[in-house]
C-alpha cells in the first residue's frame, strides 16, 4: 500500500508542480489550488494509466479524496 501511495504521491507533484504542501490520503481538490475539473481529468488518466486500470464516470464523480481514490486503485488491481 506504502508503495501504491508512493507512486500516487509522484503523479501528483508531477502534475501539480506549484503545489509543495503535504501529499495525504485527506488530500482533495479543495487543498490544491492548480486541481480544477481539467486537472481533475489529467489527474485520473495518468492513475489509470501508471496501474493499468480504467475507471467508470460514476467512479470517477464519487471520489472525495486521494485515500478514496488509492483504495479504488487498490480493489480494481486485486479485483483483476
Amino acid at each position: 500500500m506504502d508503495d501504491d501511495l508512493e507512486k500516487m504521491t509522484e503523479i501528483v507533484r508531477d502534475l501539480f508542480d506549484e503545489y509543495d504542501g503535504p501529499v495525504t490520503r485527506k488530500l482533495c481538490a479543495h487543498d490544491v489550488e492548480q486541481w480544477d475539473s481539467l486537472m481533475n481529468v489529467q489527474l485520473i488518466v495518468l492513475i489509470e494509466q501508471a496501474f493499468g486500470i480504467r475507471f467508470s464516470t460514476r467512479d470517477v464523480g464519487q471520489f472525495k479524496n486521494l485515500g478514496e481514490l488509492l483504495d479504488a486503485v487498490q480493489a480494481k488491481r486485486a479485483a483483476n
